[in-house]
C-alpha cells in the first residue's frame, strides 16, 4: 500500500481539492499599487491604514513587488525613510501565475523559488496576489482548518477572514462530488461557530449568561449552504435587563452583513425587538402566533419550530419550546391550518408542468422557483408532521427518520422524501454556484431548459415524489375541507 493509499480520507479529499482547484478560485488581495518615486514613509503609512504587508510599485512600463522583507533592507541605509524612494528596493519583474492555472502549481512556484507572494494576471491584467498566507488561507477551506481559525479570532475584523472562506469550501466540496447533505452540515455546523465566536467577541458575559442566541429556518435546519438571509433571535432571562442591549444586537446583525450572511428580507434578525425578548415574551408571542389573527404568525411559527441554540444559555430555549407545547394541548385544528401552507405554491397534485420535463418547449424552459415548488413542501410537510407529534427540531431528513421510525409515515415515503430533497438541494447549489460566478446574487431559481438529461430527469422524480406526498398531506389533515 502506497503512503497516498494510507492517508485519512479527510487529508485524501484536501489533496483532491487543492489539484483539482484554480488559483482564482483562492481569496484574492486587490493589490495597492504606488510610483516608485514614493518616499518610505508616506507608503507605510498607506500600508498600515490598509493592514497590508506590500505594494506593486509602477516605474515606466516596469512593475515590481516592494514587501516588509524590503523595507527591513531600506532601514539599514544611513539616510532617514522619509529620503528613500519605494523604487530603489523593489523587485521588478516579479513571479506572476495566470488566474487560470492550477493552485497547486502556484504553490509550486513559490516553494520552488522560496518567495512568499506571486502576482495574478488574467488577460494581461493583474487582478491580484495571492501569498502563501492566501494560499494556506484557501487549504483553510476544509472544516477542521476554518474552525480553528474561527476560534484563534480575537476581533470581528479577523473573524470575518474565515467567514469568507465558507463559500470557497462550498465549491470545493461541490465540485469533489460531496454529497449534499454533508455539504449542508459541514457549512450548518462552520456558520455556528462563527455565530458563537461573533458573539463571544461582541456580547460581555453577564448578557451571554442571560440569554439564549438561537438560529432558525434553514439555518436552524442545517439546509441554508449558500447565505441567502439571516434568520436569528435571542431569549433572555426573565427579569435579566443589559443597558446597550439594542446597541450589541444591532452590531451582530451588521457584522454578519459585513461578513455576507444577507439580512433577513422579513426582519427575522436579533436587532428586531420581535425577536429579542425574554422567555415570557417568546411565549406570550408563541399563544399569539397560534391562536392569533395575524397572518404572519403561521410563518414565524414555522421559521421557529427549527430553532437550534448556537450560544448561551441553551435551557432558556427548552423553556420558550415547553410554553409552546402547552399552548398546542389540544390543538388538533391547528395543525391541519399549520399544514395547508404546502397548497399555496404550485398548480396543485394534476397537470403539473414537470410531467413534461424531459423535451422542455415554450413556457416549460422558463425560470421556476425550485423552493416554492418542491423543497418547501417536503420541508414545511414534514414540519408540521414533527409538530404534530412532538418530534424535537432536526433536520428534515432526521425527522422523516424519526417520523418513519414512529410509525407516522410510510418508511419508502420517507427515504424518497429525502432522496428529493436532497437531489433538490443538489440542483438548486449548483444553481447558486453558477450565479454567483455571472456575478449574480444567489436565489431559488432554476432553468430547467440548462440541466442535463440525467439532471432534468432526477428533477422531474423528485417533484413527482413532492406531488405524492402532498398528495398524502391532504389526506391526513383532511386540507380538502379547509
Amino acid at each position: 500500500m502506497t503512503s497516498a493509499d494510507s492517508a485519512p480520507p479527510r487529508a485524501q479529499r484536501e489533496m483532491v481539492s487543492l489539484m483539482a482547484a484554480r488559483v482564482r478560485d483562492a481569496v484574492l488581495r486587490k493589490p495597492h499599487f504606488t510610483d516608485a518615486g514614493t518616499d518610505l514613509v508616506t507608503l507605510c503609512r498607506d500600508l498600515s491604514a490598509q493592514g497590508i504587508t506590500d505594494a506593486l510599485v509602477r516605474d515606466g512600463a516596469r512593475l515590481g513587488i516592494f514587501t516588509a522583507t524590503d523595507l527591513v533592507g531600506a532601514l539599514t541605509r544611513d539616510r532617514p525613510p522619509s529620503a528613500l524612494t519605494v523604487g530603489e528596493f523593489t523587485h521588478f519583474e516579479p513571479w506572476s501565475v495566470g488566474a487560470d492555472d492550477a493552485l497547486y502549481d502556484a504553490m509550486l512556484l513559490m516553494l520552488r523559488h522560496r518567495i512568499h507572494r506571486v502576482l495574478v494576471r488574467d488577460g494581461g491584467q493583474v487582478v491580484g496576489i495571492l501569498s502563501q498566507l492566501d494560499l494556506m488561507g484557501f487549504v483553510a477551506n476544509h472544516s477542521h482548518l476554518i474552525s480553528a481559525e474561527v476560534a484563534q479570532a480575537g476581533t470581528v475584523v479577523e473573524l470575518a477572514r474565515p467567514a469568507g472562506q465558507v463559500e470557497g469550501l462550498i465549491r470545493v466540496l461541490h465540485g469533489d462530488g460531496v454529497r449534499i447533505e454533508i455539504i449542508a452540515g459541514l457549512v450548518g455546523g462552520l456558520n455556528r461557530q462563527i455565530f458563537r465566536r461573533l458573539w463571544d467577541l461582541l456580547a460581555p458575559e453577564p448578557l451571554r449568561a442571560n440569554s439564549c442566541l438561537i438560529v432558525m429556518g434553514s439555518e436552524g435546519r442545517s439546509e441554508q449552504i449558500i447565505r441567502t438571509d439571516q434568520d436569528n433571535a435571542l431569549i433572555l432571562r426573565d427579569g435579566f435587563d443589559f443597558p446597550g442591549l439594542d446597541r450589541i444586537t444591532a452590531a451582530f446583525t451588521e457584522a454578519l452583513i459585513g461578513f455576507g450572511y444577507p439580512p433577513c428580507p422579513g426582519g427575522i434578525m436579533l436587532s428586531r425587538p420581535l425577536w429579542c425578548q425574554s422567555v415570557e415574551g417568546f411565549g406570550a408571542v408563541l399563544y399569539d402566533w397560534v391562536h392569533g389573527s395575524d397572518p404572519e404568525g403561521p410563518m414565524n411559527l414555522a421559521i421557529f419550530l427549527d430553532a437550534a441554540s448556537v450560544a448561551g444559555d441553551e435551557a432558556l430555549l427548552g423553556q420558550v419550546q415547553d410554553r409552546l407545547r402547552r399552548v398546542l394541548t389540544g390543538g388538533d385544528s391547528y395543525y391541519a391550518r399549520f399544514a395547508a401552507a404546502i397548497q399555496q405554491f404550485g398548480s396543485g397534485s394534476e397537470g403539473g408542468w414537470w410531467r413534461r420535463l424531459p423535451g422542455l418547449r415554450g413556457p416549460e424552459a422558463a425560470e421556476i422557483d425550485l423552493k416554492k415548488l418542491g423543497i418547501f413542501p417536503v420541508v414545511h410537510g414534514t414540519r408540521a408532521l414533527a409538530l404534530q407529534y412532538g418530534i424535537p427540531a432536526q433536520p428534515t431528513a432526521e425527522r422523516l427518520r424519526l417520523l418513519a421510525g414512529a410509525g407516522r409515515i410510510d418508511a419508502g415515503l420517507a427515504r424518497d422524501l429525502t432522496d428529493a430533497l436532497h437531489c433538490m438541494m443538489g440542483l438548486k447549489l449548483a444553481s447558486n454556484l453558477s450565479q454567483i460566478a455571472a456575478g449574480r446574487a444567489p436565489d431559488n431559481s432554476i432553468r430547467p431548459v440548462d440541466l442535463g438529461t440525467l439532471d432534468r430527469q432526477a428533477l422531474r422524480d423528485s417533484l413527482n415524489i413532492v406531488r405524492d406526498f402532498k398528495r398524502w398531506l391532504a389526506q391526513h389533515y383532511r386540507l380538502d375541507a379547509l
